[in-house]
């Protein structure tokens, strides 16, 4: 499949700020099936200096400072990106989750692909009892961890609600986990929370889903959003898997960034110098180019 992509990220100010440092993850990846064709960046006002670089993760980055007094800061994002990946193994499949747990501790190297990074807790996912013994009933003695990680998956799917009103970008783990809504974010967070606190490695992804509109409705302008899913190493590789949606990872998912949590591949992070009300407008386009007349 090949995807046109924009994400538009629009603030406006009360007061003029003088000084804004941001850093920016919308570059979709490389690998895993992915193949980024182009990608471009419009940052209004332009900035006096932008640097590019891969953060440790390998995730694209570039870092700005804007020194123009403004109102109004606009950062547009287009990339183009073909996404072909293998099918899916089956649930069953795979080694036992015991067995995974331990290939951990004996792997050797510390590459920023290496399962050791995804098994402790980070700022954003603490490692709950609460969480970890919701985790148990997907993962029996000797279960694979693959098969227990798809069933976690599907019961966040249905034992939690999606809310966009429920929570906000800073909502701690636990609230959420016991109110049993939230957002995208949170459930990733939950069910990343639930595998480390099993001892299993578990990624924050961050990136775009793919969305279909009614049937003989148009496809509405920006109407798409920013997704995030997890994705588990299982004892030979990873597995993208996304709990919102109760769904594997396959054609649709398009990956930016992955990390321990969100604060690891935030799209647009960074400080202001300013006072007064902000304001945020995002908007997203999720195109396959088949579609585009």
């Amino acid at each position: 499949m090949l995807y046109r992509l924009r994400h538009l990220t629009a603030y406006a100010y009360r007061n003029p700020v003088g000084y804004a440092r941001c850093t920016l993850r919308l570059a979709p990846a490389a690998g895993e099936g992915q193949v980024p064709l182009s990608h471009e960046v419009v940052v209004e006002p332009a900035p006096r200096t932008a640097t590019e670089r891969g953060d440790f993760f390998g995730n694209r980055t570039v870092s700005l400072t804007v020194e123009t007094p403004h109102r109004d800061f606009r950062i547009d994002a287009q990339s183009r990106v073909r996404v072909e990946r293998p099918p899916l193994p089956e649930p069953e499949s795979g080694p036992a989750w015991e067995e995974v747990r331990e290939r951990v501790l004996t792997r050797p190297g510390l590459d920023p692909d290496a399962p050791a990074h995804f098994t402790a807790p980070s700022r954003r996912v603490p490692l709950l009892p609460e969480v970890t013994d919701y985790a148990r009933a997907s993962f029996p003695p000797g279960g694979g961890a693959y098969a227990g990680a798809f069933d976690l998956m599907r019961r966040i799917r249905a034992d939690f609600a999606f809310d966009a009103e429920a929570t906000e970008v800073g909502t701690p783990l636990a609230q959420a986990f016991a109110g049993r809504r939230g957002v995208c974010q949170d459930f990733s967070h939950i069910m990343i929370a639930a595998l480390r606190g099993l001892g299993l490695p578990a990624a924050y992804v961050s990136g775009y889903l793919r969305t279909l509109p009614p049937p003989g409705q148009p496809r509405l302008e920006g109407a798409d959003a920013s997704h995030a899913w997890v994705a588990v190493w299982c004892g030979e590789g990873w597995i993208g898997l996304d709990p919102t949606n109760g769904i594997g990872v396959r054609d649709d998912h398009i990956v930016v960034a992955r990390g321990r949590d969100y604060a690891d591949v935030a799209p647009v992070a960074g400080i202001i110098a300013g006072s007064g009300a902000q304001s945020l407008r995002v908007a997203v386009d999720v195109v396959p180019e088949d579609e585009i007349a």
